[in-house]
């Protein structure tokens, strides 16, 4: 079953042909650099480019895969849990390709996309099993007992992990993105150097909260110079302190369900020093730990395709008066033939 997924919840506008679980194309087009110079997503700019890259990227993915329009047997679009400006853009977009080729169209919550970017990487994934989605705007601790059927064990109370790299940077006067941009400085810091909080830490609730770190961080580098400060053991600590709440929430919810894996997704998933800490950790813990491929760690529509096609096989449909909604909870497939 050949699905094009198309996804533009932030800022990638993003497409992908997906058969049968092969990736036959993933083109993204990113924005970074265009949105470097505000230090953040400027939600107006991200969705004005999304319409004059969408058509060209859409062209890009079928000839990069050797496919034509006709061969598709339906498309997967994210419509839920994103900037509301840029999930217009991709949803009207999936409307017209739809309705153009008779084919069933499929509505995707963002985060379920990620999900599936672990379970394409690693088709053989255990079930159930933990899954930390983590990235600029959203930090979430999922159980996911199959495909298509998820318990949202806790979430973000404020700063999102990704978040709180980006804002931290900016305050640190680094680059945009912050998570690349402290993890590079963090390897000329002592990570011990610096005594920072883990928000929630000790908490045996799944949620997490970030902005008493950012906070201490600041208050921290008030009132002294500059240049005197150690800015990459700063660096060091910031993320040291997130990676440790991150894993320790992480096992935290493993341990409690008697999985015995975790999945971790989303584009902090990329992070080295985070990849280290969960893969010298899981097998303490008895627990296998699973990442994505680095294409599929940042917002992609390969993952939004094969989150459509489980959908589709499991009798989910969408109509052409599918909307765009910025936030909406992640579900699960609830009986057959429902649509959304």
């Amino acid at each position: 079953m050949l699905i094009l997924g198309i996804e533009t919840s932030c800022d990638e506008t993003a497409a992908a042909l997906v058969d049968d679980g092969n990736v036959l194309s993933n083109v993204i087009a990113s924005q970074i650099d265009l949105h470097a110079r505000f230090g953040g997503i400027v939600p107006e700019v991200a969705s004005r480019k999304h319409v004059e890259a969408i058509g060209y990227v859409i062209r890009e993915t079928f000839d990069s895969a050797g496919e034509r329009p006709a061969a598709v047997d339906a498309v997967a679009v994210t419509c839920r849990y994103g900037l509301i400006g840029s999930l217009i853009v991709g949803v009207s977009a999936a409307k017209a390709m739809a309705y153009a080729l008779k084919v069933p169209l499929i509505g995707i919550h963002h985060i379920e996309g990620h999900i599936f970017a672990n379970i394409l990487s690693h088709p053989g994934l255990p079930l159930p099993h933990v899954c930390l989605t983590v990235s600029g705007g959203h930090t979430m601790l999922i159980h996911v007992e199959e495909p298509g059927r998820y318990q949202v064990l806790g979430g973000t109370l404020d700063d999102a992990a990704g978040e709180a790299f980006d804002k931290i940077a900016k305050f640190l006067g680094l680059s945009f993105p912050g998570g690349p941009a402290i993890e590079r400085l963090a390897l000329a810091g002592d990570g011990a150097a610096i005594s920072l909080p883990r928000p929630l830490g000790r908490s045996r609730t799944a949620d997490f909260s970030f902005s008493g770190l950012k906070t201490a961080v600041v208050n921290m580098c008030q009132g002294r110079d500059r240049g005197s400060l150690p800015l990459a053991d700063i660096a060091a600590g910031f993320q040291e302190a997130v990676v440790d709440v991150l894993v320790s929430k992480t096992l935290q919810a493993a341990r409690r369900l008697g999985v015995t894996a975790v999945s971790v997704t989303g584009g902090v998933s990329i992070n080295a020093r985070l990849r280290e800490v969960f893969s010298e950790a899981c097998p303490r813990h008895g627990l296998q730990v699973f990442f994505p491929r680095p294409d599929l760690c940042t917002d992609n529509a390969a993952m939004v395709a094969a989150a459509g096609a489980v959908r589709l096989r499991q009798g989910e449909e969408s109509g052409l008066d599918l909307n765009a909604v910025p936030n909406a909870p992640l579900e699960s497939i609830k009986c057959p033939a429902k649509r959304c």
